[in-house]
């Protein structure tokens, strides 16, 4: 019996793990205790496993530097600096601005709310990188609009909750950043990789809101015109992006001869700025050139778009590493509220607070990771999990699906954090032992673990939005009716079909590889197998190296067994000498 516990303790340590976890013991401590109970049991069976057991006293003593290891990963500074940069841009009121922005310019159009929220989600997402801010936010301003003007209760808490998530996969998202540690991996590669998989399930999302507006036409309606305060405008904004895009295009032609590639970026930048102030002179002098609704989209839009360019942009272009730009971002969103004048010392303590927190969850974890992970390869787990998903039936295929089913089944109970610190690492061996490529399987798993925000029941993002939603029948303020509470039940509901778009999303990333592997760029790619290597002789001959200086021995170059006899090879005493005696004085004709 001990003979075989022995032999089979990384599955017994593994179960034994997620017995821990479902009890509800805090993970971190949960990985650590496991770690530790199970090294003490593998010291004592390792003479009985016949050598599948590599554990030993003095290996605790490599606990201290795996421990180092960890706080000084300068990888994961980028966390605390994109959690202070999103909570101070929620509590600057960005996420209000563009909300009641966008929603005028979608307004009159049926679902133009629902499509507002996904817009302003994905924007949020590429400027916070915190769930929890971006589902909050619009839960607060959002739904209380969209029953105002009779949206069904599931649709509604679905595009919020769902449109939230996608700060999981569009970056600069945390989990990214955590994926990319474990999977040994560039963050600014993770980042190019998962931005078009983010993109393409943005109009997903906005794909189901249009089929919606077809087959239940009722549950989204358009603004009345009552509602719609900045009036019509659109084609005075079209006409304004048509000189925006104009001026960027003069400026890059002008640029071309003297910044080369980067010409079309900085042309951007100064048909932007161009339009920009442009709209700040009209609102400020009143010359009202602009329609009301064009004035407000340029001047809400830009800020937050030059913040993703300040910080995407300068990791993508390779100025700045993900750490450089989260403090850029950070700095950036300092600026951006203070400019609106909401910047003060509470917002600062709040945003500090929650940084810390969520800053010492991580790495809690991932110190109690550190432990677990001792123990598990001590006793070979990781070749035990590898022998396990290698031997999938269907290869790659086979390994992805049933990797992708068992990150969707622990989504249920653990969090992105706690997948990205337990799961993952376990994954990667198998992973390199098919030839997968990791920021691939990285996005993946990255688009796999989003669906443990919106699964029924222990979505986290149907929690905060369970959280701001009213629970009890309340007036409204605008029409002053009483309007109906939300119910968990239709929150739940709701976020079904989303959880079925992000499954969608899975499959179409297995299928259509190169929306990830597009970062690699268009870099040749060199088979190492037709490498030919051909070291050139020393001879005189074709390819040859001949000797030093062009110099040249008497009967020629005894290296490559070109020597002659030459006209005279007597010694002084009469004697013969061989042709390729090198004691004769060189010549150096």
């Amino acid at each position: 019996m001990m003979e075989f516990i022995a032999v089979n303790l990384a599955p017994i340590m593994f179960v034994s793990l997620i017995i821990f976890l479902l009890l509800g013991y805090p993970v971190a401590f949960s990985l650590a205790a496991n770690g530790l109970l199970f090294f003490i049991v593998g010291v004592e069976l390792a003479p009985l496993s016949g050598g599948s057991i590599n554990l030993s006293w003095p290996l605790l003593n490599a606990l201290p530097d795996r421990f180092w290891g960890v706080m000084s990963n300068d990888t994961l500074l980028a966390i605390p600096f994109f959690t202070f940069m999103g909570i101070v841009l929620e509590r600057s009121g960005m996420a209000e601005d563009l909300l009641d922005t966008i929603g005028q310019l979608f307004g009159p159009i049926r679902g133009g709310l629902a499509y507002a929220v996904i817009f302003v989600g994905a924007l949020l997402a590429a400027t916070t990188g915190v769930v929890a801010a971006s589902v909050i936010a619009m839960g607060l301003i959002s739904l209380p609009i969209m029953l105002r003007y009779g949206y069904d209760r599931r649709v509604a808490s679905g595009v919020i909750a769902a449109s939230g998530t996608l700060a999981q996969i569009i970056p600069p998202s945390l989990v990214l950043i955590v994926l990319a540690d474990q999977l040994g991996r560039s963050v600014g590669d993770m980042y190019a990789g998962a931005l078009i998989p983010g993109l393409v399930l943005t109009g997903l999302y906005m794909t189901y809101i249009l089929i919606m507006t077809f087959v239940r036409r009722d549950s989204m309606p358009a603004l009345p015109l009552e509602a719609r305060t900045l009036g019509s405008g659109v084609m005075s904004l079209f006409i304004a992006l048509i000189v925006a895009a104009a001026i960027a295009y003069g400026a890059h032609v002008y640029l071309s001869p003297t910044h080369g590639e980067n010409a079309d970026i900085l042309g951007a930048t100064v048909g932007v700025a161009f339009i920009y102030l442009v709209a700040l002179l009209d609102r400020g002098l009143k010359v009202n050139a602009m329609s009301r609704l064009a004035q407000q989209v340029i001047i809400v839009l830009i800020p937050p778009l030059a913040l993703i360019f300040l910080v995407l942009g300068t990791i993508f272009l390779g100025i700045a590493t993900p750490t450089e730009g989260g403090a850029m971002g950070a700095v950036g969103a300092l600026i951006m509220a203070a400019v609106k004048g909401r910047l003060s010392m509470d917002v600062i303590r709040s945003a500090l607070t929650a940084t810390t927190r969520l800053s010492a969850f991580v790495l809690f974890i991932l110190i109690g990771a550190r432990v677990f992970s001792l123990t598990f390869y001590g006793v070979n787990g990781h070749v035990w999990v590898e022998h396990l998903l290698v031997a999938m039936p269907g290869g790659e295929t086979g390994f992805l699906i049933t990797v992708n089913l068992l990150v969707f089944f622990l989504a249920f109970f653990l969090d992105f954090f706690e997948l990205a610190f337990i799961i993952v690492p376990l994954l990667v061996p198998a992973a390199n032992a098919l030839g997968i490529d990791l920021i691939w399987f990285g996005v993946l798993l990255g688009i796999n673990m989003q669906t443990s925000f919106m699964h029924p029941p222990f979505g986290f993002a149907l929690f905060y939005l369970r959280s701001v939603a009213a629970k009890v029948p309340y007036l409204d303020r605008v029409t002053g009716k009483v309007t109906q509470p939300v119910t968990t039940g239709q929150i739940y509901w709701g976020a079904v079909p989303f959880v079925g778009i992000q499954i969608i999303m899975v499959a179409l990333t297995i299928m259509f590889p190169q929306m990830v592997m597009h970062y690699k760029g268009d870099a040749a790619v060199v088979d190492p197998a037709t490498i030919n290597i051909q070291v050139p002789g020393f001879g005189s001959g074709d390819g040859g190296l001949g000797l030093p200086g062009g110099l040249q021995l008497p009967g020629g170059n005894p290296l490559d067994g070109s020597s002659q006899k030459p006209a005279d090879q007597n010694g002084a005493g009469g004697e013969q000498k061989p042709a390729n005696d090198l004691s004769a004085p060189p010549s150096f004709n």
